[in-house]
Order: C-alpha cells, then structure tokens, then sequence
C-alpha cells in the first residue's frame, strides 16, 4: 500500500494545489492584508506539516510508529475524505469567487458569502482542508501524520481566529446573526 499512497495523495494534492494557484489570479484588490509576520509563521508551520506527511524518509524512526494497522482499508478510507474535503474546498472556493484570497484580506469591495457552503460552515475551505489532510494522515496511520494534523489545525485555527475578528469588524451585526446560525468548521457542532 506504501507505493499506492506515495502515488495517489501526492497527485491528488498537487492537482488541488494547481487549481488553487490558477483561481488565485482571478480575485479582487486588497483593501487591508494581515502582517507578513503572521503569513511567514502560518506557511512554515504549514510546510512543516507537509514535510511530514509527503516525505519518504525522516531520519527520525518513532515517527513512522503505526497508529492504525496498515491495510487496505485504512488507505481507502483515507483517499475516500482527501478527495471529499478537496471537493468541499474547491467548491467553497468557487462559492467565494473574487472574494478569495490566500491570506487574511479584506478585499474591496467585499461581500459577505452565506449561502452554498458557507451555509453550512462560515470556513468550508478550511473544513475541507482539514478533511483532506485527516484523510491522507488516515492512509498513511503513522505518528508523523498525526503530528502533520495537529500542526495543519492549529494553523489553520489561528488564521480563522484572524478572519473571524475582520469579518466581525467589516459586516458588524450581519456577521453576527451570520456566526450565531452557522458554526464555524464543523456543521451544527464548531
């Protein structure tokens, strides 16, 4: 199965990751961008975790420890929620239009996107990312995998917290009842 994962998750991801850099000429001006501090320590945490999940060999041997048998199933079962969650993220993507940006933005003339998948999350693309590195750390069922998710998360959890705090002061009430009806990650739950 080893061979199947270094085959289907890196091709999966790189052909999500071309899509993303090919619609990202497609948005509107920046009006206001998050420090670059923020950016820098976001996209090193993020590569860290890429590292981890992407590279053959670490010459660090506890990381390789399984945390799920090895199998069939397991890999499955994770190319199953990677191509899932990129789905999500790619229609959330579409959903946001000119709106996207890959930092913390207020764009000109920004509209406030509630419907499609953001009625039933107010971050789908992060629900999807989430869900596409849960899926391949899955296949993979290593410890380096489970390292790769918390690092994922929680850089992708301080970046929410950032937009949040913008949306709040760029929409006032709206984004207000808006947070109140729908959870930010995961449906009817986060």
């Amino acid at each position: 199965m080893q061979w199947l994962y270094a085959s289907f998750f890196p091709a999966i991801w790189i052909a999500f990751l071309l899509y993303w850099q090919v619609k990202a000429r497609h948005t509107k001006a920046t009006q206001r961008l998050e420090p670059v501090a923020s950016r820098i320590v976001r996209s090193l945490v993020f590569l860290t975790a890429i590292a981890l999940l992407m590279l053959p060999r670490i010459p660090l041997p506890w990381l390789y420890r399984q945390f799920l048998p090895s199998g069939q199933w397991p890999f499955f079962l994770g190319a199953v929620l990677t191509s899932a969650g990129l789905l999500f993220a790619v229609w959330a993507r579409e959903y946001l239009g000119a709106n996207w940006s890959h930092s913390v933005t207020i764009k000109q003339d920004h509209q406030l996107i509630i419907n499609g998948p953001y009625a039933l999350v107010r971050h789908p693309i992060y629900t999807g990312l989430i869900a596409g590195i849960l899926g391949s750390v899955i296949a993979l069922a290593q410890l380096r995998g489970l390292i790769a998710f918390v690092l994922f998360s929680l850089a992708l959890w301080a970046k929410l917290r950032i937009e949040e705090e913008w949306m709040r002061h760029q929409f006032g009430a709206s984004y207000e009842a808006y947070s109140r009806r729908v959870a930010a990650v995961v449906p009817f739950i986060l």
